[in-house]
């Protein structure tokens, strides 16, 4: 049976990883080095770093921090934040990382992801996309949740799994730093439409929220967060032991 990862996110912002809610109000943390050194030693299964502010700043991602980064994890990394090019691919994998995560790029450029998908595989590309409801519908945010694309959510998803995505994060706006619990309604809607993992973003507050996932949905592969982490109100170790003795199949 395939084990449910648990994924830390950093969300870097000038050299630093900051946090806020629904996208908005961010603070500083910590240094992506020292936490990305942390969680690669204290059970997470993989680790996330976004330059929150590439894209909005068109500019492209941080390389010195990014490279000291790779340096000290020992567990996949996936890299995200100004991806528009294939160009940008190679020179983020040259930097360390196993993935590469587009979001703003795909929305600008949808070629970029079967290009990339051809030259290094599906499982190297990592659609992230930012969803909000509006109107009752799930749409496609674009630079960092600043600008509605206007587009609807699942058959934006679809169309780049069919190009070539081989991995999907799923970020709720909506719930992005309230603390109250996974989007359940869009993941689900999302997992139904795609066959390829999908990673459940933005919501956990507490163990719960992780048991809640996994029962519910059994098609999401894998819960990332950030707050929760960052600051120790929930331990990797102590979640993923609650989740084994709760029958959920995870790497201890």
């Amino acid at each position: 049976m395939i084990t449910k990862r648990i994924i830390p996110c950093l969300d870097v912002k000038d050299g630093r990883v900051v946090k806020g809610i629904n996208f908005k109000g961010l603070n500083d943390v910590a240094s992506p080095v020292g936490l990305a050194k942390y969680y690669s030693s204290c059970g997470a299964d993989e680790l996330v770093f976004y330059d929150i502010t590439a894209s909005s700043e068109d500019r492209r991602i941080f390389t010195d921090i990014l490279r000291e980064t790779a340096a000290n994890v020992f567990i996949p990394l996936t890299v995200g934040g100004g991806i528009n090019t294939v160009e940008d691919f190679d020179r983020v994998l040259k930097c360390g990382a196993d993935k590469v995560s587009v979001n703003s790029g795909a929305i600008r450029d949808p070629g970029v992801i079967e290009k990339a998908a051809n030259r290094y595989g599906d499982q190297c590309v990592v659609l992230s996309v930012d969803i909000k409801r509006v109107d009752g519908v799930f749409r496609v945010f674009a630079k960092g949740g600043r600008e509605n694309t206007g587009m609807e959510a699942v058959s934006w998803i679809k169309s780049c799994v069919d190009s070539g995505a081989g991995e999907i994060v799923v970020n709720s706006i909506d719930t992005d730093g309230v603390k109250k619990g996974f989007d359940l309604e869009m993941l689900e809607a999302v997992c139904e439409a795609v066959s390829v993992p999908v990673i459940a973003s933005g919501g956990a507050g507490k163990t719960e929220d992780f048991l809640t996932l996994f029962k519910a949905l059994p098609k999401v592969d894998a819960g990332l967060a950030a707050s929760v982490f960052h600051f120790g109100e929930i331990r990797i170790e102590d979640l993923k032991r609650e989740m084994a003795r709760n029958g959920i199949p995870v790497r201890i």
